[in-house]
């Protein structure tokens, strides 16, 4: 089993960074794939990227395409969401979750361990 834990969320204005954290409990940390999602008030959960156990493939939601970028360091148990260039409609509680299957990385199914959330607000 693992464990997730979500820092790094705040209020920013437009245009603004954050860098968001995910701390997992754990030996078994790099087993795992990791992913990121975001769900915004009266809206689904959408993914936002997902990194492989190894750190070699990383894939990101069309929505943060060139704005974010997600990195994970097996050593310290902890994946990374950079976001830059933040938008109001990027306003969401995110969520990290960790998978023991190889994917498919942005279907919600697919992860069986997900934090409690850390809420992102992009003001105008």
């Amino acid at each position: 089993q693992v464990q997730l834990v979500e820092s790094g969320g705040g209020l920013v204005q437009v245009g603004g960074s954050l860098r968001l954290s995910c701390a997992a409990s754990g030996r078994t940390f790099s087993s795992y794939g990791m992913g990121w999602f975001r769900q915004a008030p009266g809206k689904e959960r959408e993914f936002v990227a997902a990194i492989r156990r190894n750190g070699g493939s990383i894939y990101y939601g069309d929505s943060v395409k060139g704005r974010f970028t997600m990195s994970r360091d097996n050593v310290k148990n902890t994946v990374y969401l950079q976001m830059n260039s933040l938008k109001p409609e990027d306003t969401a509680v995110y969520y990290c979750a960790a998978t023991q299957w190889d994917g498919p990385y942005s279907q919600i199914p697919t992860y069986g361990y997900w934090g409690q959330g850390t809420q992102v607000t992009v003001s105008s």
